[in-house]
């Protein structure tokens, strides 16, 4: 309905607007779990995730107790759907083919006490390792990183994360936060599909960086944590998340389009 001329309406009716209107508006290619990990696995290559082989993406897959994630050797840049291989609860292949990084173990961890974790995003990012060395967790000190508020921190390096023992720490430290700083080690991002994992991972860097530069010149001032909370819930809607997704997607086919020409 449209407003009376000089008619004040308040936030929420904006917000409730803005939602709708996305949604109406969004067109989201229909990619499968393999085709999405894929897609992620380069959105986070060419936005300086790379560590060698360090690092790990993982998605539920339709049955039950197995994993989508990439095999072992296989870099971010590599990725392609047909590469994924599917695990089951001890990282088994299902139907042979390729073993995954035996560092994904710890993700199964927060699967089981997570139902409502669809997707995990590991990375050794620079900037997000850099933060990780030090004994600040990530604060929420502007609005681009607003959809990381809250998020947690493991402030003891609990090892190489290949064994039971780190999964039940690491999983435990992130509760029910959706990120977390790995003391000495990197992010972690935890979504509800595999474009809300890779956007928090994306924008986890980001403000790793932004973090690390504002302390570099003198400090930061956080965001009131009201105004983040409200910030965080508008910033994580699907009708946000996936578009950016979908962005990041052309951009990658963009650039691969024109390495090749």
């Amino acid at each position: 309905m449209a407003a009376e001329p000089g008619e004040i309406r308040d936030k929420q009716y904006f917000l409730e607007r803005v939602s709708r209107e996305m949604d109406e508006d969004a067109e989201i290619p229909a990619w499968d779990a393999p085709q999405q990990l894929a897609l992620a696995a380069r959105i986070l290559a060419a936005e300086g995730h790379e560590s060698g082989l360090a690092g790990q993406l993982t998605a539920r897959a339709e049955k039950p107790g197995t994993w989508w994630t990439l095999p072992f050797g296989c870099g971010f840049d590599e990725a392609a759907p047909e590469r994924m291989v599917l695990v089951d609860e001890d990282l088994q292949p299902v139907n042979g083919g390729a073993r995954p990084n035996p560092g994904v173990r710890f993700h199964l961890w927060i699967y089981r006490k997570r139902p409502d974790v669809r997707a995990i995003v590991h990375t050794h990012a620079p900037y997000a390792s850099a933060l990780a060395c030090t004994s600040s967790p990530l604060k929420t000190i502007h609005m681009d990183s607003a959809m990381l508020h809250g998020t947690a921190h493991l402030p003891e390096w609990p090892g190489v994360p290949v064994a039971d023992d780190e999964g039940r720490i690491i999983s435990a430290a992130l509760g029910e936060a959706k990120t977390i700083l790995l003391a000495n080690h990197g992010l972690l991002a935890a979504g509800a599909s595999i474009e809300e994992a890779t956007y928090l991972a994306v924008f986890f860097e980001r403000a790793a960086r932004m973090q690390l530069r504002a302390m570099a010149a003198g400090g930061f001032r956080e965001v009131d944590p009201r105004l983040a909370e409200e910030a965080r819930a508008f910033l994580l809607q699907p009708q946000i998340v996936r578009p950016t997704f979908a962005y990041w997607a052309r951009r990658i086919s963009t650039m691969t389009v024109g390495s090749r020409a």
